[in-house]
């Protein structure tokens, strides 16, 4: 295990239990969820200790060498209303080198249509909600005007849903839509444009709940609310190297390539948390792993239905790295119909590539595609490319590579709030976070984030230390 600021005394690493008051926190899991339970917890006088198995923090946002290039494993984006994420890349030193577009523009490209006829844009105006999104609404040239007529009235139906209604959970996005009148073009152009994106599922197989949450807080809720951010530099710069930058200042000690075995209650009514060789007393654990790792890690009792997790399905996102010779994309992304390609991004600048340009490719809901060899996956989507990109017909494609996550997601399938614990859980001192737990989003970086401040919230009242130091966003996220 790698050394961290305490000393060793009998197998135990004793300097986490012996320093001061505050009591000692471990959390387990260094991803997004992990890094924000530590700094929060940290910020609020607790002494906590961070344990990543990986060589690295980030969880499944996070970046790798390929040569010279700096590839980030999938291209991730965040909104405006992403409170939390953005308090995040402020707590970090990273909102500067991940900024939000001044005003939400999305090209979307349908090669279906004539060459010359292809481009739609979904943009805002600087108008009072719903009035911001009508212009561009009016305008879409992928819908006819009786379904641009029956978007807008599905949309205020939206408006009117309680997210607090469970039975939300308990249907289909799909359903509702074709309830509420929209075609199937309509689905297809506009609500899985975003839905695809955001939840990792198509219409059919989300929760309305989910789908709802989704739409009211990101189209319905403030006129900027959907304008997109994301990493101008590697997610590693953000995710990893500020974080643990951060988490240094805090007084966090981190260790990674650390691998957790088991959790249990010791003797004197704490936690024992135990690694290769070594084993850490704690006063409180916080669990920010997977579902099927805290499934694994949970001591009996600690839920009333530890199997439920174990049925939260998951969603593979796979993502296609392609470096041409040449410039030919010439906006920063855009999005696609009328084709197997959904979110193509420019990532030359981010990467360190210093001639030519190097897309990345993100495919959600890539169940069919996600095991496929990367010659197969070649074959099919760089003619996609460039049936999308005129420039690219001419060009020379120096690299193709693929990334592939194959649990990408929890899967936002109805009735899966049912089985998303909170952070507390049975056991006194032990708690859960994760993009899966019941933070009410899907599987985001912003529940991911929302979640650790929610353990790191309750373990606070174990430690005996004062919740004022959370977050602003934290009655919200509770």
């Amino acid at each position: 295990m790698t050394q961290g600021k305490g000393t060793r005394e009998g197998g135990v690493l004793a300097d986490v239990s012996s320093l001061g008051p505050g009591g000692h926190a471990v959390v387990v899991g260094g991803g997004l969820a992990g890094v924000t339970t530590a700094l929060a917890l940290a910020d609020a006088g607790a002494r906590v200790t961070l344990l990543e198995g990986r060589p690295r923090l980030g969880g499944l946002a996070f970046s790798f060498q390929r040569g010279d290039l700096t590839v980030d494993n999938g291209q991730h984006v965040y909104l405006r209303c992403c409170t939390a994420y953005r308090w995040f890349l402020d707590r970090i030193g990273g909102a500067a080198l991940a900024p939000v577009q001044e005003r939400l523009d999305v090209p979307v490209v349908d090669l279906a249509r004539s060459e010359g006829n292809r481009l739609g844009r979904l943009r805002r105006d600087a108008l009072p909600v719903p009035l911001h999104l009508g212009r561009s609404l009016a305008t879409y040239p992928h819908l006819s005007l009786a379904e641009r007529a029956s978007v807008g009235r599905a949309a205020l139906a939206l408006k009117g849903l309680d997210l607090a209604d469970p039975s939300l959970d308990t249907q289909d996005f799909g359903s509702w839509l074709t309830a509420h009148g929209q075609s199937a073009r309509a689905v297809e152009a506009l609500w899985d444009l975003v839905g695809v994106a955001t939840l990792n599922a198509v219409a059919g197989d989300a929760s309305l709940g989910l789908a709802a949450m989704v739409f009211k807080t990101g189209l319905l809720s403030d006129p900027g609310a959907a304008d997109i951010g994301w990493a101008r530099v590697p997610l590693g710069e953000l995710h990893d190297r500020l974080a643990r930058k951060a988490l240094d200042s805090a007084g966090v000690r981190t260790e990674v390539r650390t691998r957790v075995t088991s959790v249990s209650v010791n003797e004197n009514g704490g936690w024992s948390v135990q690694v290769p060789g070594e084993t850490l007393e704690a006063d409180a654990v916080v669990l920010a792993v997977p579902q099927r790792e805290a499934h694994d890690l949970l001591p009996d009792g600690a839920l009333d239905a530890p199997e439920n997790l174990l049925e939260i399905g998951t969603a593979p996102i796979l993502n296609l790295h392609v470096v041409y010779d040449r410039k030919v994309l010439a906006t920063p992304f855009l999005t696609a119909l009328g084709t197997p390609l959904q979110w193509v991004f420019d990532r030359t600048e981010a990467s360190g590539l210093k001639e030519g340009q190097y897309l990345a490719v993100s495919q959600s809901t890539a169940q069919n595609d996600i095991d496929e060899p990367v010659a197969a996956l070649r074959e099919r989507y760089l003619p996609e490319l460039e049936r999308l990109l005129p420039r690219a017909r001419g060009a020379e494609v120096k690299d193709f590579f693929v990334t592939r996550e194959r649990t990408a997601t929890f899967a936002p399938a109805p009735g899966v709030g049912r089985l998303r614990p909170g952070a507390r859980t049975k056991a006194p001192g032990l708690y859960l976070a994760g993009a899966w737990t019941a933070t009410g989003w899907p599987a985001t970086m912003e529940s991911a984030v929302r979640s650790g401040v929610r353990a790191a919230a309750a373990a606070l009242g174990t430690l005996g230390r004062s919740r004022g130091l959370l977050p602003d966003f934290f009655e919200e996220a509770a």
